[in-house]
C-alpha cells in the first residue's frame, strides 16, 4: 500500500471508527437503560449489571459495523472531492480500482471483524446473557425474596419463608406454583436451603408435602416428603430455562454439524440454517455498502457541484439494500429456500456495483486491447 493509499486508508478508517463509537455508545445505552430493573428490582450488584449490557455489545456492532463504514466511507471520498484530492488523482493516471483498493482493504477488515463476531462473540454473547438472566431470575430466593413476605415472581410463582438460618438454610417454607391453570402445586416445608449445580440452581425441601390440584378432580392429591428438590431455575421469568438453544444462541459450529439443539421441531429447523446463514453473509454486508458509497461518490466531479444529492442516493439505496436483506432473511426463517435467496441478493449486488465501478476502466482496456493490431 503506497502512501497515497495510506493517506485515504486512515482518512476513512478515521471517520468509521469515530461513527462506530458514536452509535454503538447510543444504541448501548439504550439497551443499558432497559436492563436497569436488575439493579432496581431484582437488587443484583453493580458488576452483573455491567456485565450484562456488555454482552449487547457484539449483536449491536455486528449490525452497526456496517452502517458505520458507509457513513466512514462517505465521509471520505466527500472530503477528497471537496478538496479537489479526487480530480487529481483522475488526472494523474489513477484508474477507479487504484482509487478504490485502500477503501476495499477497510471493507476487508471490517468483514474480518463482522465475521468474527457474527460466528463467535455474538451467538456467545447470547448465551452467557440467556445464563445470566436465568441465574437472576432463579437467584430470588437468597437475594430478593424476604423473609415473612408472600413474594411473587412472574405473576403466577409464590414464595414465602418464616426465617433465615445459618447460610442458605431457610425455615418455614410455602410455595406455590400457578403457572399452569391446569395443575396447581403447593408446596410446605419445614425447612429447606439453596443450592447450585453448573447453570442450575435448586431448593432442597425438608420435610414437607406437595398438594397437586388438578383441573376436574375435586380432591387434590397430597404426597409426603423427607427431601425434596426443585429447580428454581424452571421458575425464572425469562422462559428459557427448559427449552433449546434458540438459532442465534447455537454455536457456528454446531450448525456447520447439522447438530441441532435437543428439543428443536421440524418447523424451526429452517430458521436455525437462516441464522447461519445470516452469520455469514454479515460480513459480506460491510463490503457490499461500501460499494454502494463508492460507486455514488467515487468518481472525480467539478467540486462547484454539490454531493448532497450523491450522498443521499448511496444512503437510500444502501437501506433499500438492507430492507430487502431483511425481507429475504425473514423468509428464510419458514422456508429453506429463502437462504438462498439472501446468498444471490447479496452476491449480485455486489457484483452489479462493482461492474458500475470499474465499467469505464474495463471499457478502456477493452477498446485497448482491440485497437491492437
Amino acid at each position: 500500500m503506497g502512501v497515497i493509499d495510506r493517506y485515504m486508508f486512515r482518512q476513512a478508517a478515521g471517520a468509521f471508527i469515530a461513527s462506530l463509537l458514536s452509535l454503538t455508545a447510543i444504541v448501548w445505552l439504550t439497551e443499558a437503560l432497559r436492563q436497569i430493573n436488575v439493579v432496581t428490582l431484582e437488587h443484583q450488584s453493580l458488576l452483573i449489571y455491567l456485565g450484562l449490557t456488555a454482552l449487547v455489545i457484539p449483536p449491536i456492532m455486528t449490525i452497526i459495523i456496517p452502517v458505520a463504514l458507509l457513513i466512514g466511507v462517505i465521509y471520505a471520498l466527500n472530503r477528497l472531492s471537496g478538496d479537489s484530492e479526487l480530480i487529481v488523482l483522475s488526472a494523474g493516471g489513477f484508474s477507479p480500482w487504484a482509487i478504490l483498493r485502500p477503501y476495499f482493504a477497510l471493507g476487508l477488515v471490517t468483514a474480518l471483524v463482522t465475521a468474527l463476531l457474527s460466528l463467535w462473540l455474538m451467538p456467545w454473547s447470547f448465551r452467557e446473557t440467556r445464563n445470566v438472566l436465568s441465574a437472576v431470575q432463579a437467584d430470588f430466593v437468597t437475594h430478593i425474596a424476604r423473609p415473612g413476605a408472600f413474594n411473587v415472581v412472574g405473576g403466577s410463582f409464590i414464595f414465602h419463608y418464616r426465617a433465615k438460618g445459618a447460610g442458605n438454610d431457610l425455615r418455614g417454607l410455602f410455595m406455590q406454583d400457578r403457572r399452569d391453570p391446569n395443575q396447581i402445586n403447593t408446596y410446605i416445608a419445614e425447612e429447606g436451603a439453596t443450592l447450585t449445580s453448573g447453570t442450575h440452581h435448586f431448593l432442597l425441601l425438608r420435610h414437607g408435602s406437595l398438594q397437586r390440584e388438578t383441573a376436574g378432580s375435586q380432591d387434590p392429591a397430597i404426597v409426603q416428603f423427607d427431601q425434596y428438590a426443585i429447580d428454581l431455575s424452571s421458575f425464572d421469568a425469562t422462559g428459557l430455562r427448559g427449552t433449546p438453544l434458540r438459532p442465534r444462541e447455537t454455536p457456528s459450529w454446531q450448525l456447520l454439524r447439522g447438530n441441532l439443539p435437543k428439543g428443536v421441531t421440524p418447523s424451526q429447523v429452517p430458521s436455525y440454517y437462516a441464522d447461519l446463514a445470516d452469520r455469514f453473509l454479515s460480513p459480506a454486508f460491510a463490503m457490499v455498502l461500501t460499494l454502494f458509497a463508492f460507486a455514488a461518490l467515487g468518481r472525480a466531479a467539478s467540486v462547484r457541484r454539490g454531493r448532497q444529492s450523491a450522498i443521499a442516493a448511496a444512503a437510500f439505496a444502501a437501506l433499500i439494500f438492507r430492507l430487502v436483506a431483511f425481507w429475504a432473511a425473514a423468509i428464510s426463517q419458514r422456508h429453506i429456500w429463502g437462504i438462498a435467496l439472501s446468498v444471490i441478493w447479496v452476491l449480485v449486488s455486489g457484483l452489479v456495483l462493482l461492474w458500475l465501478i470499474l465499467q469505464p476502466q474495463l471499457a478502456q482496456a477493452w477498446r485497448q486491447r482491440g485497437s491492437t493490431p
